[in-house]
């Protein structure tokens, strides 16, 4: 005869499931720092190159 699976895997299942879900979205959110961070970094670089090739 099977063995029927205690409630508590239900629960240790989509405990997991929520936790795998939240670090993929923490994942996501860290991707989308760092490309608005290099971003940031290129306008910085094109306003300080203009500077300097502006300046008198």
């Amino acid at each position: 005869m099977g063995v029927p699976t205690p409630p508590a895997d239900d629960a240790d299942r989509a405990a997991e499931q929520q936790r795998l879900s939240l670090e993929k979205k923490r994942e996501r959110y860290v991707w989308y720092y760092l490309a608005y961070f290099l971003f940031g970094i290129h306008i910085v670089a094109f306003v300080m190159i203009y500077a300097v090739r502006h300046a008198k």
